[in-house]
This record gives structure tokens, sequence and C-alpha cells, in this order.
């Protein structure tokens, strides 16, 4: 039964993308935070090996619809990057979507496309996107003008809580653990979160601060939750604007030095 269903999934994928190449100027509203009526699957990454780069860039064909064909958004508005995840990260978000435990944002569309996975398709999958360059944007410098961050910049205010949180009111810095540069850590499988599109984060973080979770194994799920439920509007747009700029200054020299730069 689970290989019919997955043919079944495996088509409508196909059409989904099909309709996203055709659709790539059309607005598409972002569905309702409400559970996605879809049979869940069960899925075990604890039975998986690392993943391969090399199957998974097949497997990960029809996300470049949405993420692009090197991972980098096509609509940063909506949809996140995937070049330089970690592989643990994105396998686990895979079954997230699967088990229907994830059920936020875009999940209507993740779902088909992750059921149509095995959990070690979903490990080639992340492994493909892990070894591929970061991208970085540019965050919002302008000038605060009232509030109780007046006179700073926006980018400046995510910076100041990314580097070194807030004592008085219990919020750690960030970079505890995503990292300086914001690389994450992929052995407890915390995110990249430098470099990622601004949007993206910010809603990510909204959907944290509302503790509100469908998870078996929250325990990741918390920890961002007792974060972000400190976070005021401003505090989590400024940290999505810092983040979308955040990168390693090699990476600049890599880029400058690439063949056709």
């Amino acid at each position: 039964m689970r290989h019919a269903r997955v043919f079944v999934l495996a088509g409508l994928a196909v059409a989904v993308v099909t309709a996203a190449y055709a659709a790539q100027t059309t607005v598409v509203p972002i569905p309702d935070s409400e559970p996605v009526e879809t049979a869940p699957l069960e899925v075990d990454l604890g039975k998986t090996h690392w993943g391969d780069a090399e199957a998974g860039q097949a497997k990960a064909a029809t996300c470049a619809a949405c993420h692009g064909p090197d991972g980098k958004s096509i609509d940063p508005t909506m949809y996140p990057h995937l070049a330089g995840q970690s592989e643990r990260y994105i396998a686990r978000q895979l079954a997230l979507f699967a088990s229907g435990e994830r059920h936020t944002g875009m999940a209507a569309v993740m779902v088909p496309f992750a059921q149509a996975l095995s959990p070690q398709d979903m490990r080639d999958v992340g492994a493909y996107f892990a070894q591929l360059p970061a991208p970085a944007g540019v965050a919002d410098d302008a000038e605060v003008t009232d509030g109780p961050y007046a006179g700073m910049k926006f980018y400046e205010i995510g910076q100041k809580l990314y580097r070194g949180g807030d004592p008085e009111r219990g919020i750690p810095a960030c970079m505890a653990c995503h990292g300086p540069s914001g690389a994450g850590n992929p052995g407890p499988a915390y995110p990249r979160v430098g470099g990622q599109v601004a949007d993206y984060t910010a809603r990510r973080l909204t959907e944290y601060k509302a503790g509100v979770t469908s998870e078996r194994d929250p325990k990741l799920f918390q920890i961002m939750a007792q974060v972000a439920g400190k976070l005021t509007d401003q505090e989590i747009s400024a940290l999505a604007s810092y983040l979308e700029g955040l990168h390693n200054r090699a990476d600049d020299v890599a880029v400058a030095e690439a063949p056709g730069s």
C-alpha cells in the first residue's frame, strides 16, 4: 500500500511542479496554519546512513521549482534558501512534513514531495543542498527613529541580540547555538541561519513565539519557543534582517575570485 501511495503522491508532485513553473510570476498566498489533511507517514531517520550528495542531486530536481536549481529561493518572500543548510536539518524537516507534524507556512505544498521520499532519500537530498555554496543578502541599515532602539540602525538591533542576547530578559545570544557567522551546528541539527531570507526567518520566529507545535519530539522547538517568546515584533524583524546579511568574509573572497566574476 505504501508503494501505491508513493506513486500517487509522486504523480501529484509532478503536477504541482508543472503548475509552479507555469506560474512563476503569479503570487500564491501562503496557506493558513491549519493542519494539512493528509495521511501521515512514519519516518525513521535513525535507520539511515549519511546522505549521498550525488544521489541527492537527482532526487532534489523537483525542489528547483521553488528553491532554485542552486538552492537559492526563486521567491524570497515565500520560500527559504536551502543551499548550505545542514544535511540533518533538511532531512528532519522533510520528515516532519511527511509525518504531518509540521503544518505551517507552505506545508501544504511540501507534503506530497516529502511523502514521496524514503528516509534515506531525505538524507541524500539534505547532503546535496549542504554542499552547495550558501547565499547571503543585504541587511537593512535604515535608522530607527522611535521606540527603545531609537538612533540605532535597524540591523544593529538584530546584531545586538544575535551576538549578546539580552541577559536582563533571559534571552541568550543566538550565536551560542548558530555560530558567529550563522553557519549552525550540524551535530544537534541547529540550522544555518546566516544568509537566510528575512521573510522566512521572521515567519519561523513568529511561529516559535506562538509556542504551538504538533511535533512528537518538541525539545528543539521548545528551545526556540523559549527564546522567541520574549522577542518583540520589531526585534524579530531586525534579527531576520541582520541574519539575511550575515556571512563569512571568506565567502566574499571566494565569490570575487570565482571565474567570470
